[in-house]
């Protein structure tokens, strides 16, 4: 049975940009009241302004428990939270050895511990009100081995079991829980790469209407394209040997190691102020 998102409160993180915005815009244009949290606080702000007056530009670092404390406050001033979208996420792509500590760290403290933050905090309270949806947007790479970015498959591939396991964990409480797994999206993340063939990139604004709609038809994952679930499901049957060829064929397994770092480089300058 499809819900009305008319009045429901959204808090979404990392929602000045891509993915994130887009997902505000999608729910304000529902009807919901909607609070964007991001690092960037001016950014949030001015994205806020833009998309309607029932949306808050807040000030958000995912990675201080407080600083999480004090966006969700805020998002929940005038009434209980119904969604929460954990977004904010940050990409380091390259040879693993190459990668500085603090990059691979970064990642999991934002990817990981900004998930963790967020449904600790959110779940007590919707699960005592028996309702809420808490969504957490991974990525394919949380399913997929792909060289040049093992760190950042390693973080996402820790969202998409935190989700699942807080599905069983919480089964009864009427919290919902929805996985979202997009392949290469048309945002900064992947500024420089290329994409594998049969799958080019998809856009933001798809992203955010698949997110809007498993919120309204309570689904439990979300693929991005859709087509890209079956493929992910299927290529632990072929074993490692068949898997490893098809996904070199597609170039899957170079774009992560070949790509432009010129064309990056405003990107990972943003990573590291984050």
């Amino acid at each position: 049975m499809k819900k009305s998102l008319a009045g429901a409160r959204v808090a979404i993180t990392g929602g000045a940009r891509g993915i994130g915005l887009a997902t505000a815009k999608e729910f304000a244009a529902r009807g919901a009241r909607v609070a964007i949290g991001d690092i960037d606080a001016e950014l949030s702000s001015r994205a806020a302004a833009e998309i309607g007056p029932d949306v808050q530009g807040l000030s958000l670092d995912v990675t201080e428990r407080t600083s999480y404390e004090a966006f969700l406050a805020a998002a929940m001033s005038e009434g209980p939270l119904d969604v929460l979208v954990n977004n904010a996420g940050v990409m380091p792509i390259g040879p693993f050895t190459g990668m500085a500590p603090a990059t691979y760290q970064r990642a999991v403290e934002i990817n990981v511990l900004g998930y963790l933050h967020g449904m600790h905090l959110a779940l007590p309270s919707m699960s005592a009100r028996g309702s809420g949806h808490i969504v957490n947007v991974a990525s394919t790479a949380g399913k997929a081995a792909i060289p040049g970015g093992l760190a950042y498959c390693a973080t996402k591939a820790a969202v998409v079991a935190m989700t699942e396991t807080a599905r069983i964990e919480y089964a009864g409480t009427g919290v919902d829980f929805t996985c979202v797994m997009p392949n290469f999206t048309n945002t900064g993340l992947i500024d420089g790469t290329v994409a594998t063939k049969l799958f080019p990139p998809v856009e933001a604004s798809d992203v955010a209407r698949r997110i809007v709609e498993a919120v309204a038809r309570g689904k439990k994952d979300v693929y991005a394209p859709a087509m890209i679930g079956s493929m992910l499901a299927a290529q632990p049957l072929m074993g490692r040997g068949l898997r490893d060829y098809v996904n070199r064929k597609l170039g899957a397994y170079d774009t992560f190691l070949h790509f432009d770092p010129e064309a990056r480089r405003a990107y990972d300058a943003r990573v590291e102020r984050s």
